[in-house]
């Protein structure tokens, strides 16, 4: 093996991978919680779903998809009405949901491996999550619990694996961005696990997430559950298909078109595919049963619940399958529909059920807050952008947070173009690196991104342009190029 890489574990063994300690927004009297009842440490079971929509769940505003488990999952938690993904596409929220880092930072800016190109040429990225990071799977490690990963990985090929970045148990996860098949025998070998004939990979993962729980119900532990659903293909079991179909062809007929223009795309404004739908379904069953399996096992009431999705719903392109609506385009921009994402944390004896959140929180913010939540403290010189949400969890509202940045220098294959944006309190600011015009929104009011606001507040403008250029600055954020081989007419 590379004597880089090994190396680089070395170093991330002895905790030597980052340089300063940076966690805004933890006080010393929060890292001095106790965990749980008993002082035992908690266990964590994150569900990571692939493409899932801000408002593709019932709790945020669906009225066709169904979704009863995650549903009551909020109604026994806090669900996050300003939950954000660190990225518009996969990869890069992955990464940062791993290192409490932002992509920029990281320099995993795009899903591996996407390299279209157009009047700008895209900068070079990080093809794999480095070794040198310290993952929370690690940190966790470290600290006694048994770690797993069930499903998607796509943070790097061999020797960059789940098992390489913490996990003592890797089921299915390689550098692959999605199944061949949601089917088996169609899946085999992508992703690496068996199935018997006919079998739906979301209720197989369920299956091995579910294992996993039984044979550790008497260690700490954390389950890594990363579905590949609703990620393309489209395909889902027929039953839940029909059912769909039946109930989209009773929808009343619709007041406003069903797509609408969104920079040179089409954005789909309504919810009715009956194969994403019982795609959507499924994975919600998949909640379930992960979550019952914790009340037979005993252990719910120590078992911390985080779900949530990578980006925000596909509307744009690879055939519309959901409508983003309120917010505006979906997957691929870093318009709301593209960043904002389902948040929701059960966190039994801490967290009170029913709880609604409106502060702004992203995925970088998941590392610092299971390090709170386990008791566990950051290595000396660690470097983490994310804040701890313990406080918002325990009734606060302050995030300990001026801002959330993003960076995407890429063109995505749902449309969007490269672009950095900045929310500050409830005004965001987009630029867009082609021509460098600048877009400003006040969410709270204008929570569909309709009314560009640069004209006419010029102060506000200056003020978070200022501040994202100085974060890119900051985290070493590279930039496109121009593209001398661009021909407008192509």
């Amino acid at each position: 093996m590379d004597t880089s890489i090994n190396r680089r574990r070395f170093l991330k063994t002895i905790g030597l991978a980052a340089t300063s300690l940076t966690i805004p927004g933890c006080t010393a009297q929060s890292r001095q919680q106790k965990t749980t009842a008993q002082n035992k440490k908690p266990n964590f079971v994150f569900i990571l779903i692939d493409d899932l929509g801000w408002a593709d769940v019932g709790c945020y505003g669906s009225s066709f998809y169904e979704t009863p488990n995650i549903d009551k999952l909020a109604k026994e938690g806090m669900q996050f009405t300003n939950g954000y993904a660190a990225a518009p596409v996969c990869s890069p929220t992955r990464a940062s949901i791993m290192t409490g880092k932002y992509p920029a930072r990281l320099k995993v800016t795009n899903f591996f491996y996407g390299d279209r190109r157009g009047k700008l040429n895209p900068p070079q990225y990080a093809r794999q999550l480095p070794l040198e990071e310290l993952t929370i799977a690690e940190a966790l490690k470290e600290a006694g619990y048994v770690t797993c990963l069930v499903g998607k990985w796509h943070l790097g090929g061999k020797s960059f694996w789940p098992q390489d970045q913490g996990f003592d148990v890797n089921i299915g996860g390689t550098n692959s961005g999605a199944p061949k098949n949601y089917f088996w025998p169609e899946w085999q070998g992508n992703p690496p696990i068996e199935g018997t004939t006919g079998e739906y990979l979301t209720d197989r993962l369920t299956d091995e997430a579910m294992k996993f729980l039984e044979a550790n119900k008497d260690r700490a532990f954390l389950l890594y559950l990363s579905h590949h659903a609703v990620h393309l293909p489209l395909q889902a079991k027929k039953d839940l298909v029909e059912k769909y179909r039946a109930k989209a062809a009773n929808l009343p007929a619709a007041k406003t078109p069903p797509f609408a223009p969104e920079g040179g795309n089409q954005a789909k404004q309504v919810q009715d595919h009956p194969v994403f739908a019982a795609m959507v379904e499924s994975m919600d069953q998949s909640v379930g049963r992960v979550t019952r399996k914790l009340e037979e096992l005993g252990i719910a009431d120590n078992t911390i619940v985080i779900f949530t999705s990578d980006n925000g719903g596909t509307s744009t392109a690879e055939g519309h399958p959901t409508s983003n609506v309120p917010l505006r385009a979906g997957k691929g921009w870093l318009y709301e529909g593209g960043i904002r994402v389902p948040m929701i944390i059960r966190w039994p004896g801490v967290v009170r059920p029913g709880s609604v959140c409106d502060q702004p929180a992203t995925s970088t913010d998941f590392y610092p807050t299971m390090l709170e939540m386990a008791g566990v403290p950051p290595k000396p010189r660690q470097h983490i952008d994310g804040v701890s949400i313990v406080s918002l969890l325990k009734g606060g509202r302050s995030g300990g947070r001026k801002a959330i940045y993003w960076h995407y220098p890429h063109y995505s294959n749902q449309g969007g173009g490269p672009c950095g944006a900045v929310r500050a309190g409830d005004y965001k600011l987009i630029e867009h690196y082609e021509d460098n015009h600048l877009e400003l929104y006040n969410l709270k009011k204008d929570v569909s991104e309709k009314t560009n606001l640069a004209d006419r507040m010029h102060h506000k403008v200056v003020e978070l342009h200022e501040m994202l250029r100085e974060w890119r600055k900051e985290t070493d954020a590279q930039m496109p190029t121009p593209n001398p081989d661009y021909k407008p007419e192509e």
